[in-house]
């Protein structure tokens, strides 16, 4: 993470990871009380429900739910993974062919003013 701090400084990399550590930690939070208030809105639909059945259903719903979260976020880092593997591959190959033009553009040049200066020089004589 490069994300400018409060003063607009790069933050190092273990503000970087304690940041990342903590973005994760909230958003977990956040999923785990949005699967918990769905569950009790579950549990109101169900008023034959016990309280221990209820409670089975919270559990069970929110073990679920928070699986799936898991797994949906585990493919998503995933694919980002293996997208930021393919573009930075792309990129070197890009530099490398941008390079090599720009060689060969500078050999050009380079023997363009040789020949240009021998010409000069032949026609001065």
């Amino acid at each position: 993470m490069t994300s400018p701090g409060a003063h607009g400084a790069p933050l190092n990399r273990q503000s970087a990871a304690f940041a990342n550590e903590v973005e994760g930690y909230l958003l977990l939070h956040a999923e785990r009380e949005q699967a918990q208030r769905e569950a009790e809105a579950l549990c109101a639909c169900l008023p034959w429900l016990t309280t221990g059945q209820a409670d089975d259903l919270t559990r069970h719903y929110l073990e679920q739910r928070l699986g799936l979260t898991r797994q949906a976020l585990q493919v998503t880092a995933d694919r980002a993974k293996r997208l930021r593997g393919e573009y930075e591959a792309r990129y070197a190959t890009l530099r490398r062919t941008l390079l090599r033009r720009h060689a060969v553009v500078a050999c050009l040049l380079f023997g363009c003013s040789t020949a240009a200066s021998a010409g000069v020089g032949l026609l001065t004589r």
